[in-house]
């Protein structure tokens, strides 16, 4: 990598630290991230790794492109509307793009060698986040959208960050050295979410209605807050089926479901009602990839400390 490396990959650290903080913004204000957002961000690391790895030759920009185009295709539309033959076999065409890929990638490597000349280290750890990513999306462990692109174009902004700002433990640095960015990022966000049931259960003890059972994960407000409020209902016993949950996919969607049950629920009598929190995952993803920024992976961080 050329000598621009290093600073490419703290200014599009910066970048993407400012596209996830519009994004999370958004996600918490309207549970909606467009995907302008995210092509925008993703051309931009395109390019910017185009730049820095152009001083390798024309093979290991040529492997660059081909594995950023497979993460871009993720946030540029291209099967059309739900309608027609492009769309009727999109999965396959997705799946045959991914095998070539891939494919292509790995007779790379064994051919050319990984870095300087062949496959471009940057590359190699981008089609990794490519195919976590989806594996998580699919398995249903990324549960929106917004969180699987989101780790997407973390992965062409800033494909490995193998020097964090403010170092690592010896013996953790070997693996923030090899580890994509992206999963670095991802482990320390999971790492943060425990703040959220911590949080709960604070509320809870200030209001007196801390409980061992429902404590850390429900809390109760009034029904009337209910339509405003980027909650679930927990109990009581929601007048509504999970299915309908699954269904809700904009905020107006949600808006209305949660209209609809306070509805429900002030007919029954009903004047508080327990929830549990709507904390979108990529809010916990800005932390998570300043986290990651900063001191690598905290996991192996304390592993290696202990």
């Amino acid at each position: 990598m050329s000598g621009a490396g290093p600073l490419w990959l703290d200014l599009g650290a910066v970048i993407l630290l400012a596209g996830l903080g519009i994004a999370a913004y958004l996600d918490l204000r309207t549970r909606e991230v467009p995907d302008h957002l995210w092509q925008l961000l993703g051309v931009i690391g395109a390019i910017g790794g185009a730049v820095v790895i152009f001083p390798e030759g024309g093979i290991s920009l040529a492997f660059w492109f081909l594995v950023a185009g497979l993460a871009l295709e993720h946030v540029f539309p291209w099967d059309g509307d739900g309608g027609g033959m492009i769309a009727q076999w999109a999965d396959l065409i997705e799946l045959v793009a991914y095998g070539a890929v891939t494919l292509l990638v790995g007779i790379g490597v064994f051919r050319l060698g990984w870095g300087s000349g062949g496959v471009p280290t940057a590359a190699v750890a981008l089609l990794a986040t490519i195919i976590v990513a989806r594996l998580l999306f699919e398995s249903g462990v990324l549960y929106g959208g917004a969180d699987a692109k989101a780790l997407l174009i973390a992965g062409v902004l800033v494909p490995m960050f193998p020097v964090p700002w403010l170092g690592v433990p010896p013996t953790a640095q070997v693996f923030t050295s090899f580890v994509p960015y992206a999963i670095d990022l991802l482990m320390d966000a999971a790492v943060l979410s425990v703040v959220i049931p911590i949080a709960v259960a604070a509320r809870n003890a200030r209001r007196g209605e801390f409980t061992v059972r429902t404590g850390f994960t429900t809390y109760t407000i009034p029904v009337a807050d209910l339509p405003r409020r980027y909650v679930w209902v927990r109990d009581p016993a929601r007048p509504t089926t999970p299915d309908e949950e699954e269904a809700i996919e904009t905020s107006a969607d949600d808006e209305a479901w949660r209209t609809r049950v306070a509805q429900e629920l002030t007919a029954r009598g009903i004047v508080r009602v327990r929830v549990g929190p709507q904390l979108p995952f990529i809010v916990l993803m800005v932390g998570g990839a300043l986290g990651a920024l900063l001191l690598g992976n905290w996991i192996i961080d304390l592993l290696a400390a202990v």
